[in-house]
């Protein structure tokens, strides 16, 4: 009789920062030094755009270090100047951000399921661990990595295949979940499946590479494999 092939174990990583945790706790903190919340985002933009550029020209800064450099490129934007003090409170604030309601129970489900779960974010691995933590869902990882260990910011590929090779599985084994286009484009050319978390302001990049799931939120991705 012939034996039956065991289905292969659905390995997922996952973003960090907007895609596990909600960044929009720290607006009340934006709102005192900025004097209106919505600067948060533009904080966040302006931290991708160095952190990609120092990948460009291969000078890694840490994400706290980044971070504080956003901060102080965006209050010279709004024509302030921040305080120390004021920004070191923004950034430790990093570690103090809440799950978003559905990630807890999403995970539970796919953990129970036998999902292999991991994080795979740019924030440095001390601040990974105190973020998922706070946030109450560090268990549920298999394992959480940060690109200190190769000193390279995703989207750049070296991330995504450090991650495939922690988790013993080929690239094409595993799936990347973030809520950034920017993510999934630098998953899917290292090889990896991808999964783009609409979360509210969350677009594909129209021309750019099409991810392999589209869902609304991690219930929605525990539904497609539980």
């Amino acid at each position: 009789m012939a034996m039956r092939k065991r289905k292969a174990t659905a390995v997922l990583a996952f973003d960090v920062n907007e895609t596990l945790l909600d960044l929009s706790a720290l607006d009340p903190m934006f709102a005192a030094a900025f004097g209106r919340a919505n600067v948060r985002p533009s904080w966040f933009l302006t931290m991708q755009g160095l952190w990609m550029a120092g990948t460009l020209i291969d000078r890694f800064v840490p994400f706290d270090k980044v971070a504080d450099a956003a901060l102080q490129v965006t209050a010279a934007r709004e024509g302030i100047t921040l305080p120390r003090e004021v920004r070191s409170a923004i950034v430790n604030g990093l570690q103090m951000l809440p799950a978003y309601p559905e990630v807890e129970p999403a995970l539970v489900a796919l953990r129970d399921a036998g999902v292999r779960l991991a994080a795979l974010t740019n924030s440095t691995d001390r601040m990974a661990r105190a973020q998922l933590k706070f946030a109450g869902i560090f268990p549920l990882f298999e394992q959480v990595l940060s690109v200190e260990a190769v000193k390279r910011y995703k989207p750049a590929p070296e991330p995504y295949l450090y991650a495939a090779r922690r988790l013993k599985v080929k690239p094409s084994g595993m799936y990347m979940v973030a809520a950034h286009a920017w993510d999934t484009a630098g998953a899917a050319a290292a090889g990896l499946k991808t999964v783009f978390v609409k979360r509210p302001g969350k677009i594909v990049t129209p021309g750019g590479p099409k991810p392999d799931l589209q869902v609304a939120d991690l219930a929605d991705l525990a539904r497609r494999f539980v």
